[in-house]
């Protein structure tokens, strides 16, 4: 007989923080097991045999926590930022790690094996707007409220003036209002005067609800 040393809340106990579970701790309470792997398959077999709204509650709760707390933090700021399509890319990578995180893996029939989920998968499973829909519609946002104040606030004077020097020699670096010019474009409008279209406050907001709910592959 082999034992297995572990303290009450171990993580190597279980693969999967069986202390949160009272069904798995009560299959487990009392077993002796030979190996390792006859313990995974009990726990294993008693997660496959909860009911699906035990585990559907426990992740919409945590898709909440997410948009209460993970979600503010991250973005905070991000209306001033300046986005190249890698650190969108980034962005994307974190927030699917985040949501494997929640989701879990999947129990693949074929191999008989536990695997990733795939984005395509993610997406499916989480259908609120991405983390660069957010960005985007929030920046959109504040580019409204800055391009109708009037010419004594210090935002419009820096949107609107025109630094004097040269630039260095190379390609210009992507400005905010680059930004901005380009995710107006995503939502169907390609004039260059966007000052003026933010002055229609109600057209404009129309836009960045476009851009929040905007659908990209």
């Amino acid at each position: 007989m082999r034992t297995f040393p572990h303290s009450p809340y171990s993580p190597d106990l279980a693969t999967s923080d069986y202390h949160l579970f009272g069904s798995v701790k009560e299959q487990l309470r009392g077993q002796r097991y030979e190996t390792l792997e006859d313990m995974r398959k009990t726990e294993r077999q008693c997660l496959r045999e909860d009911e699906t709204d035990f585990y559907s509650k426990g992740i919409f709760k945590l898709t909440e926590l997410r948009q209460k707390f993970i979600l503010p933090v991250l973005l905070y700021g991000c209306e001033t930022w300046t986005l190249t399509l890698r650190e969108e890319h980034r962005f994307r990578v974190f927030e699917n790690k985040v949501l494997r995180k929640i989701f879990g893996a999947k129990w693949d029939e074929v191999t008989g094996e536990w695997r990733k989920l795939h984005n395509t998968e993610l997406h499916a499973l989480y259908s609120s707007p991405d983390i660069i829909r957010n960005i985007k519609s929030r920046r959109l946002r504040w580019a409204g409220h800055v391009a109708r104040m009037g010419e004594s606030r210090n935002a419009y004077r820096v949107l609107v003036g025109r630094p004097e020097g040269k630039r260095p020699l190379g390609r210009p670096r992507r400005r905010w209002e680059d930004n901005i010019k380009m995710d107006l474009r995503e939502v169907g409008y390609d004039d260059r005067d966007w000052i003026n279209l933010a002055q229609d406050r109600d057209r404009w907001r129309a836009y960045v609800r476009a851009a929040m709910n905007l659908r990209v592959p």
